[in-house]
């Protein structure tokens, strides 16, 4: 890792006491919430507030606290073994399903990749007009490269910190200012509301908010803190609940912009297009100042998400490609160095490659094969979660049976959804022209 970790050093930080140390140590848990709310999150959110209106706020507070009930799981394996979730599963899993692990993750990053580049670009253009949505995606990708080469993790904690700053001024600040009725935001919030019909967009919503894979980073970024030890549960927990508290948060108003900008004007939401058709409504509520806020808030979520992902997942192709065929006795994973060939390696290939998807159609093979296999991915990490954190090795910090339930909620609505979106996959390319 970098010079600066202090796991490196040998010197492991003291962990937090009282609330003024808890807030101190907040970090990691505002990486992973800025990294984990990009256009994706954004235009679920958005398409559910223009469909269903208010009632569904419940959504967004559910998703966020499913996902901090992953992420709690993840940190706290690491604090009780001192390994990764990577290694942990290089020590309890087989190497067929390590390999086909590591097999998704290469095509998992191509079309993710290409999708963060494309909504910066888009995010971009619609700001500064001047070059096309190609060009700025691939500045922003070039840009993501030199960040993470020349600089360490603090330096991304720090932008990402200024990051989800513009994003509650912003995103919060134009849904406050929209005033929705507070009886109805707080029924919608409480009362949990299926409409006809809407059953998979709102699981979606929920499934979908607050990340998926990236959400195996956080190993990597507690270990650059140098968080060790069951002492510093509390303030993982912690830094976990100011992040996800965040990603609630964002995913509460761009419910909220749906439902009193979009759905009054019958406007329907598709691809990160619907996220411009909200800003342009809000500029004929606001002012073209109004417009230019909410779009720099919208760049500052799918930039913070593109340069999470940069920074972070060459810690995972790192890790996995160092244990593949390892029984426990490879390095610990959270020692992966920012500066050996296989991060920076991976970063590069991370930037390159997948700008050949800007340029040409997306092979429908890509698409069909990301989608099933990402499908799989979320109720796999719920499922190994629960073995893994109810064995007696991790002694105090073993799961209780409130993470249990939760870890079980998690397994069974990514089951549900992946399911359905393997299924929709596979009649959606067997019913392409030249499918066979």
């Amino acid at each position: 890792m970098n010079e600066s970790n202090p796991a490196e050093a040998g010197v492991a930080p003291a962990p937090p006491r009282g609330w003024a140390g808890l807030v101190r140590v907040a970090g990691p848990g505002i990486v992973v919430a800025a990294t984990g709310v990009g256009a994706g999150d954004l235009v679920a959110a958005a398409k559910a507030g223009a469909t269903y209106g208010l009632p569904v706020l419940w959504t967004a507070a559910l998703g966020a606290l499913l996902k901090f009930a992953l992420a709690e799981g993840i940190g706290r394996w690491q604090l009780a073994t001192g390994t990764t979730v990577i290694e942990g599963w290089g020590r309890l899993l087989a190497v067929p399903l390590r390999a086909g692990f590591l097999a998704y993750f290469v095509l998992w990053t191509i079309v993710v990749a290409a999708a963060l580049m494309s909504a910066c670009g888009l995010a971009a253009h619609a700001l500064f007009p001047g070059l096309s949505v190609t060009a700025w995606a691939a500045l922003h990708a070039l840009a993501g490269l030199a960040f993470v080469w020349f600089g360490g993790y603090r330096s991304v904690e720090q932008a990402m910190k200024l990051f989800v700053a513009l994003m509650v001024v912003a995103i919060i600040g134009s849904a406050a200012l929209e005033a929705p009725p507070l009886a109805e935001v707080i029924r919608g919030l409480v009362i949990p509301e299926i409409p006809r019909g809407g059953t998979l967009l709102v699981m979606g919503v929920v499934g979908g908010i607050g990340g998926t894979l990236t959400l195996l980073s956080y190993n990597y970024w507690m270990a650059e803190k140098g968080w060790r030890g069951a002492p510093w549960a509390r303030g993982m927990r912690f830094d976990l609940g100011v992040g996800y508290a965040l990603t609630g948060a964002f995913g509460l108003a761009v419910i909220v912009l749906g439902g009193t900008v979009l759905l009054p004007k019958g406007v329907t939401v598709s691809g990160a297009k619907g996220v411009l058709d909200m800003a342009a409504l809000l500029g004929e509520r606001l002012g073209r100042g109004g417009e230019l806020v909410f779009l720099a808030g919208f760049w500052g979520a799918v930039f913070s998400s593109l340069l999470g992902v940069w920074q972070g997942v060459p810690y995972l192709f790192g890790d996995l490609a160092g244990r593949l065929g390892a029984h426990g006795d490879a390095p610990a994973g959270t020692h992966v160095s920012t500066r050996g060939a296989r991060y920076r390696g991976y970063a590069l290939f991370m930037t390159f490659p997948p700008m050949l998807l800007l340029l040409l159609e997306r092979p429908v093979w890509l698409v069909v094969a990301y989608a099933a296999t990402g499908a799989l991915f979320m109720p796999f990490l719920g499922a190994t979660l629960l073995y893994m954190n109810n064995r007696a090795e991790l002694g105090g910090l073993r799961n209780g049976w409130l993470a249990n339930l939760a870890l079980a909620a998690s397994l069974a609505l990514f089951a549900y959804l992946g399911i359905h979106e393997i299924r929709e996959q596979i009649v959606g390319w067997m019913g392409r022209p030249g499918a066979f």
